[in-house]
């Protein structure tokens, strides 16, 4: 058995039977992929199916001179998945990475925005320009709804229930929810849609996409990081900020203001409530009031 096909195997299992994103897929082969070079780099002609625990520790060792703790933990991570997979098709019986522990890892707190950092990013938006409104549309949907990118970037105008007060999001795996949307979120989408996106020439496959480029298309990923890099430059903050910064800003704010861990945890799609507990280690300052203020035994 060759490594490539059972790789292409491996990726056609992720994307029907696991469901996942493209993205998620991509990540996952990435992990083999550094395998497989460095076999072939070191002239090891082993398969899949042969390879032993001892030529994986030494594959582990090289990369962890490499790598920082969390990336060998990724790839560790990503490799156990794959020979699970090999043992679920019943290529092998054992999982030779079964004993091999992944660095020991402190849980890395999200960066988060205040609020003032927050207007002072839309304050920054030129809109003047003709990507204005869309620009300013995006980030108070990033940060209004709490979304990831590609949940963003593949928002529909038929998902919008603004009646409701809800936007329908098809997040990973292709699992919808339901996500409160505020006033003013909506009112900038409304002007986004009524005043700039009902003038632009659309393809035809994105007639329902809601944020398009300047071709009628739909944004893809990398514009969506470039619209946020470029404003946080002209916006004076220093801070490494992505487009996730405004999903884990949602959330600490919410929690912050006394939000159910719950609720949060739904409107932000995690599966386990144990994601959605790392912003209780956000501000530890403000939950020690909020226990100072209502617990009983104050």
């Amino acid at each position: 058995m060759k490594w490539q096909q059972i790789l292409k195997d491996y990726q056609n299992y992720l994307r029907l039977e696991r469901g996942l994103s493209e993205n998620s897929i991509l990540n996952y082969s990435l992990d083999v992929k550094k395998l497989i070079r460095w076999l072939a780099i070191n002239e090891i002609p082993i398969s899949p199916i042969a390879i032993s625990e001892e030529t994986l520790q030494q594959f582990i060792y090289e990369i962890a001179k490499q790598l920082n703790p969390r990336s060998q933990s990724r790839v560790i991570s990503g490799l156990k998945g794959f020979f699970n997979y090999l043992i679920f098709e019943d290529y092998r019986k054992t999982n030779p990475l079964e004993l091999i522990e992944a660095p020991k890892l402190g849980r890395k707190l999200p960066d988060t925005l205040a609020i003032e950092e927050i207007d002072a990013l839309i304050s920054a938006i030129d809109l003047s320009s003709k990507q204005g409104e869309r620009n300013r549309a995006i980030i108070e949907t990033l940060y209004g709804c709490g979304l990831r990118v590609s949940e963003l970037t593949s928002l529909k105008i038929s998902d919008l229930f603004f009646e409701e007060g809800f936007i329908k999001i098809t997040g990973k795996g292709d699992k919808q929810r339901l996500v409160p949307i505020g006033p003013t979120t909506e009112k900038y989408i409304t002007i986004y849609r009524k005043e700039i996106r009902v003038h632009q020439q659309i393809s035809p496959m994105a007639k329902d996409t809601l944020f398009l480029n300047q071709h009628g298309k739909p944004l893809t990923r990398a514009m969506i990081f470039t619209i946020v890099k470029r404003l946080v430059e002209k916006a004076g903050i220093h801070k490494t900020i992505s487009p996730h910064t405004f999903r884990h800003s949602f959330a600490t704010h919410l929690l912050e203001n006394g939000a159910d861990l719950r609720a949060i945890q739904q409107m932000l799609g995690h599966e386990s409530i144990t994601t959605t507990e790392i912003y209780t280690h956000i501000d530890r300052k403000h939950l020690t009031e909020v226990i100072n203020r209502f617990h009983p035994r104050k």
